[in-house]
This record gives C-alpha cells, sequence and structure tokens, in this order.
C-alpha cells in the first residue's frame, strides 16, 4: 500500500513539472517578438523600380579604314592597345599610289603643253583677224581650243593633287587616344578602299549599355537619372540616360539606352559588368521633395479612409503613421509623408498592433 502511494505521488510530480514547463515555453514564445520585413523610407528606393545589367563601352567607337586600296605591309597593334591620336596603325604599300602620283604630275606637264600650244595659236590668229587676214569663224575655233586645253588642264591639276593626297593616305593614323578593340585585317591581306580593318574606342568618354524590354521602354526618357554599381569594383556612380534607339532590336525585341557617367569611378574599364537602377523623370523629381517614398503595396495599412504604414520606432516597437498616396505602379505605390530614416514594416501590416515589439532582418 505504501509502495501503491509512493509511486502515485511520483507520477503525480512529474506531471505537474511538465504542465509548469509548458506553460514556461509558452510564455517564453509569447515574449519572442515577431520577425517582420522593413524598407528604409529614403528616396533611394526610387531607384529600385528599374534595374538592368550592362556593359560599359565607349560613346565613339570608329571603325577604321584605309581611303585607298592595297597590301598591308605593317600592323603595328594589337587588340587592347592603347593608342594617341596621330600613331601610325597600320601601313600599306605605296608603291602603286606613288606610281598614280607620278602619272598625275605627267598628264599635267601634257595638258600645260597643249594650252601653251593653244595659247599661240589664238595670240597669232587674234593678230591675224586684226589684219582683215581670217574670218571670224577660224578665230573663234582657235578660241574654243583654247578654252578646251584650259580646262583640261585645270583637270589635270586637280587629278594631280588627289594622287599627292592619296600619298598620304598609306599610314592609317588614329584620330583620337583610345583603345584598339578589334582587327579584322592581318599583314600581307588585300584591302580595299572603305574596307573597315579596326575599330578604335576612345576611352575619353565611357557610358554603360543595358537593354530594355519593350514593355517597359515606355518608361524611361532621355535625362533620367540612374544608379550605376561595379561589379569588378565595388563601386557605385550616378549616371544619365543619354540615348534610346528608336527601335527594338530584331532578335532579342530590347532596345538600346546608353547610360552617362560623367563623374566615372577609379578603375572603370571597358567590358566591365555593371547593373544600372534607373529612376525615372518624374520619380526624381517627387524624390527632390520631403518624405517621399516608394514602397510595396503590402505596406499600406488601410484601416477608414486614411492610408497608414507602420513604423519602427528605435525601441523596435511598431507604430502607425498616417501618408499620402501620390501614386501606384507595378504593385508598387508612390508615398509622401515619411522621414528619409523611417524604417517601414512592408509585409504583414494586418498582424501587427500598436506598441508591439518585433524584430527586423537587420537586428537579427
Amino acid at each position: 500500500m505504501k509502495g501503491y502511494k509512493l509511486c502515485a505521488a511520483v507520477c503525480l510530480l512529474a506531471m505537474m513539472n511538465l504542465v509548469f514547463a509548458g506553460c514556461g515555453s509558452k510564455e517564453q514564445e509569447q515574449e519572442r517578438a515577431p520577425l517582420v520585413k522593413t524598407q528604409q523610407a529614403d528616396s533611394s528606393s526610387l531607384a529600385d523600380n528599374s534595374s538592368y545589367s550592362g556593359t560599359v563601352r565607349g560613346r565613339y567607337e570608329t571603325n577604321m579604314s584605309f581611303q585607298v586600296g592595297g597590301q598591308i605591309i605593317s600592323r603595328n597593334v594589337q587588340v587592347g592597345s592603347s593608342v594617341r591620336a596621330g600613331d601610325v596603325l597600320m601601313t600599306i604599300d605605296s608603291r602603286d599610289v606613288v606610281q598614280k602620283s607620278n602619272q598625275g604630275d605627267a598628264q599635267v606637264a601634257q595638258a600645260r603643253a597643249q594650252l601653251d600650244l593653244a595659247q599661240r595659236n589664238l595670240s597669232r590668229y587674234s593678230q591675224l583677224y586684226q589684219e582683215n587676214a581670217v574670218a571670224a569663224a577660224t578665230l573663234d575655233q582657235y578660241q574654243a581650243n583654247y578654252d578646251a586645253a584650259f580646262a583640261a588642264y585645270q583637270n589635270a591639276l586637280a587629278q594631280a593633287a588627289q594622287g599627292h593626297n592619296a600619298m598620304g593616305y598609306t599610314n592609317l593614323t588614329a584620330g583620337a587616344n583610345g583603345v584598339v578593340s578589334s582587327i579584322t585585317a592581318e599583314e600581307g591581306q588585300v584591302v580595299g578602299a572603305g574596307q573597315t580593318v579596326l575599330t578604335l574606342v576612345q576611352t575619353n568618354e565611357l557610358e554603360i549599355e543595358i537593354q530594355v524590354p519593350e514593355n517597359r521602354v515606355a518608361g524611361i526618357a532621355v535625362g533620367d537619372r540612374a544608379v550605376v554599381k561595379f561589379w569588378a569594383i565595388h563601386d557605385r556612380a550616378e549616371g544619365v540616360v543619354r540615348e534610346i534607339a528608336p527601335m527594338a532590336d530584331s532578335a532579342s525585341r530590347t532596345y538600346r539606352v546608353r547610360v552617362s557617367v560623367p563623374e566615372p569611378p577609379a578603375g572603370m574599364q571597358l567590358g566591365m559588368t555593371a547593373n544600372v537602377a534607373l529612376t525615372p523623370k518624374a520619380a526624381a523629381e517627387d524624390a527632390g521633395s520631403a518624405g517621399t517614398a516608394l514602397l510595396p503595396l503590402s505596406a499600406i495599412y488601410q484601416d477608414g479612409d486614411t492610408p497608414q504604414v507602420w513604423v519602427v520606432g528605435d525601441d523596435h516597437t511598431v507604430s502607425l503613421k498616417p501618408v499620402t498616396v501620390e501614386n501606384f505602379g507595378d504593385n508598387q505605390v508612390l508615398v509622401q509623408g515619411l522621414a528619409p530614416t523611417d524604417l517601414v514594416v512592408t509585409a504583414g501590416v494586418h498582424k501587427l498592433r500598436a506598441g508591439q515589439s518585433v524584430r527586423t532582418e537587420a537586428a537579427d
């Protein structure tokens, strides 16, 4: 009997310990603050509306070619070579060009001789005409011969000058400082006038090229601001939309957009990968007014006629703050009435209550 009572007492004590332990765990769960997703309400959130990957390109990319044809006898650059204005990049064989120049000089001498003969004949027959020894028709014929000889002489001079100019076209020189991005002709190859032999990218002005889908290009305009981040150099810079292609690419159906970088960061080089966050001009103008922010639509807490948002205070408690809705976007809303330092709850707003303690992702 005593053993039975002792066993019952032990079981009762164990059950009481379990009950108290369960209550303690529930109290701990209740005391643990919920984790919320937040976003700071500064105007930089406007730039997160449209983000695209791009590549650093040169604003001026020149396909260079010779103005005369011939065989390339020297190539002084490689792909990636840095050149300065006036540097000789390639040279073609000038022997044929020199011969054409000599031929032009010979034609000038021949035309000059014909002009001298025509001038002497005209002088002789003009004197005979004054003496009434020849008819006026004869004088007119020699006058016409002189005019034709003079025109032929002028034509020969022009062709000779063209030949002399061609002698300077045998050297392909750089017109500006830059980098050789591609070479399409090699030493020993015969090229024609105007045939592209290399591409020179000027490095004095670099910009970012991005591809924008056709359903979003209408929201971008020349002059829109952008924030450019570089993966390789872990730096960022301010940019401005400079150019928007008027037609979409036939294969990708995207529009080419060029973003200039007025103050490029140190280490920015051709071909680098960049991320461009565009800010539409209208949104950028709104960002200049105090308290404007772009928030997810899920951040709005509507209780009555006044839209509000939950703001996390310094003591990690939430409180409602009224806002004014300026514009609705694609699952986003532009609001006014927030301070740049306000930390806004963007998810689960209908499960919170005023004064409730919360945990943020940054704090965790």
